[in-house]
């Protein structure tokens, strides 16, 4: 293992996350099982006063969750000098089969994490706990989750040897290469710019509506996640080509280094966090009108979907700026 500060931090703080966790895991199986509002007994009002507990140490776990994606990708980046034929995370990620398992598993945990927080969020805000059941349900289903990315994870940093010849960025998603990294970089230019404007155009346009109607939240929660899953790709396939200002360089690591101005950040933070949002929206949708939930979540899917919509418009600035100042033309 590499011993590195970086490291000690993602790993200590992976441990002390899955411990806590575990024991709200064990909270919330009481939760679901035992629960009743209506109840006066003793047990009920100690299960009330441990939920604002358990829900406040949550927000901190999960707060992490989110932030130990960066700094996971911060830390791959940096490691790269160390192994031969890395130029950037791409090669630190690809010195073992752990390293972009656990990318992908802490995307989906981000996800997952920031949505259980909008729940939390809604829920202590009512009198009557509504989402109660739904927040540590989907409790039940996140932590598997977070326990397999912290297993993957310290068998990544656990296998990482400096005498290890790896892949470059430049290898790893070239058009010649085959897989799924190599299929999105070959994605055709402008019918990916296409889509990439397309999506967010109809993304905000359908938030707009939502924020002024009050209707059709799951369509745009649905539109904001494929956004999502669109600016990935497009960044991928032409976005960070305009960045480089080379045709051919298609790596989505390399923008978050320093000679890039850590652009690559500011983008990958616009879109997880526009993704979130508006799946938010979704997620209520379903509680909307349960008891002291009607006059608090209809305002917080609002500004949750106007947050998203904010974010895609930032995400969409910056790119069409860059590609404006570009001296690049792609045919």
């Amino acid at each position: 293992m590499i011993l590195h500060p970086a490291v000690l931090a993602l790993l200590s703080g992976s441990l002390l996350t899955g411990f806590i966790l575990v024991c709200a895991l064990l909270f919330s199986i009481r939760i679901l099982v035992r629960w009743d509002i209506t109840s006066g007994s003793e047990y009920q009002l100690t299960l009330e006063r441990r939920t604002y507990l358990i829900a406040t140490i949550l927000n901190y776990a999960f707060a992490f969750q989110i932030f130990s994606l960066f700094l996971y990708i911060y830390t791959a980046d940096h490691l790269h000098g160390l192994f031969t034929g890395a130029m950037c995370a791409a090669g630190s990620l690809h010195v073992n089969s752990y390293g972009y398992p656990v990318l992908l598993l802490k995307i989906v945990n981000l996800i997952f994490a920031g949505t259980w927080l909008i729940l939390n969020y809604a829920d202590v805000r009512g009198y009557d706990y509504p989402l109660i059941r739904p927040k540590y349900g989907l409790l039940l289903f996140l932590v598997p989750f977070v326990l397999v990315e912290t297993v993957l994870q310290f068998l990544y940093f656990g296998n990482l040897h400096a005498d290890v010849i790896t892949s470059c960025c430049g290898s790893l998603f070239s058009l010649e290469r085959s897989g799924i990294a190599a299929d999105i970089a070959g994605l055709p230019f402008r019918p990916a710019m296409f889509a990439f404007y397309g999506a967010v155009c109809v993304t905000v346009l359908c938030g707009l509506y939502f924020c002024r109607k009050g209707r059709g939240g799951y369509l745009y929660s649905l539109f904001s996640a494929l956004t999502f899953v669109v600016a990935i790709a497009s960044l991928i396939s032409f976005i960070c080509l305009y960045f480089y200002d080379l045709p051919s360089h298609h790596c989505p690591f390399c923008i978050l280094q320093k000679e890039y101005r850590y652009v690559g950040y500011l983008l990958y933070g616009t879109m997880l966090g526009g993704g979130v949002a508006g799946i938010g929206v979704g997620v209520l949708m379903p509680f909307r009108g349960q008891g002291s939930m009607a006059r608090i979540i209809p305002g917080l899917q609002r500004r949750l979907a106007a947050g998203s919509i904010f974010l895609y418009i930032v995400l969409t600035i910056i790119v069409s700026w860059r590609i404006w100042v570009s001296p690049l033309e792609l045919n």
